[in-house]
């Protein structure tokens, strides 16, 4: 039977987050925005939106390592251990097989790796790669229940893959892939292109783009579309600064109606921390809202109610009122 080698843990749980990056995926046009904001549905609006850009960050930590540990508290990101499970080791190389074979996961349920590697000796990655791993209940006694597919293609890789030098980019399609951990249920349907680049470590950089994602959570539906992210971290430096960026279009159960969001003025902050800078719009029917970091407490929403430019409404509130999760991904 053909074996390879797995890649390393750290290098597939990563891929992170908000504004930029990837080729490979061809936006269909935004659908047309329908809610009107004001200052009635202002807070629920930011809240809701600014998830939705956490999530998209979320979903590019499936695709690398576990190198933002900092940036992700929670949520999706609990997903960032789903390689390493899948690894069954916490260090070095394992030994998998083409096509693959099912294995128990630690408590209960089990998971089966099929891959294919163009050259499994070096090890390095070429064009044409592939990871699909297939969880069907699996329970590490880690606190949580990752089910469905997670497929892992490679389009492109350069650098030094066993020293964690290199840049790469990925397509990540997601099947029925749901984390459940207790009563917090998150699934995740769709594609993205990711990409990855270590090769000025300490500093991290990843992005990710796609044109359609459903991401259910608990009672909540999200489509995501035309969406886009991009994260930069210093993992050298504690606590580690951060960069964060989004842009998309919403068109979300808790909201009657679709949004676009996008980050006129990156966010910048540090760990799992509130961003302490930076300026998140969301744009709506002849109408709109500026989320504004004023330090990593406080936050100042301005309101466009009627589409002419200027600001007729200014709340003042925190991150915490607002009910959002501090970091970069949900």
């Amino acid at each position: 039977m053909r074996r390879i080698q797995l890649l390393p843990v750290t290098a597939l749980s990563l891929l992170a987050a908000c504004g930029g990056g990837g080729d490979g995926i061809t936006a269909a046009p935004p659908p047309d925005l329908t809610l009107t904001i004001g200052s009635d549905n202002a807070m629920e609006v930011a809240k809701v939106s600014y998830e939705s850009a956490q999530a998209s960050g979320g979903l590019g930590s499936l695709s690398g390592g576990p190198l933002l540990v900092g940036s992700a508290p929670d949520g999706v990101a609990k997903a960032r251990g789903a390689m390493a499970l899948a690894a069954k080791t916490s260090t070095g190389l394992a030994q998998v097989p083409i096509p693959g074979e099912t294995t128990p996961c630690g408590s209960s349920g089990n998971v089966t790796i099929s891959a294919d590697i163009a050259d499994p000796l070096t090890p390095t990655l070429s064009p044409g790669d592939f990871f699909e791993i297939d969880y069907d209940a699996c329970d590490e006694g880690l606190g949580e229940v990752i089910d469905g597919v997670m497929r892992l293609d490679i389009e492109s890789f350069s650098g030094d893959f066993l020293n964690e030098l290199f840049e790469m980019t990925v397509t990540l399609t997601l099947r029925s892939f749901q984390i459940a951990n207790g009563q917090d249920v998150r699934s995740s349907d769709g594609d993205a292109t990711v990409s990855l680049n270590t090769l000025n470590s300490p500093t991290v950089s990843t992005s990710l783009r796609g044109n359609s994602m459903r991401i259910d959570a608990n009672a909540a539906s999200e489509l995501l579309t035309a969406y886009a992210s991009a994260i930069t971290a210093e993992l050298g430096l504690v606590p580690a600064p951060f960069t964060m960026s989004a842009s998309g279009t919403l068109d979300s159960t808790r909201l009657p109606g679709i949004i676009s969001y996008s980050t006129p003025v990156i966010f910048t902050g540090f760990d799992a921390e509130y961003p302490s800078s930076g300026e998140f719009l969301v744009s709506g029917a002849n109408s709109s809202l500026r989320l504004i970091a004023v330090d990593n407490v406080n936050v100042t929403i301005e309101l466009d109610t009627n589409g002419d430019g200027t600001v007729d409404e200014t709340l003042q509130t925190s991150w915490a009122e607002l009910g959002v999760s501090p970091g970069t991904s949900s």
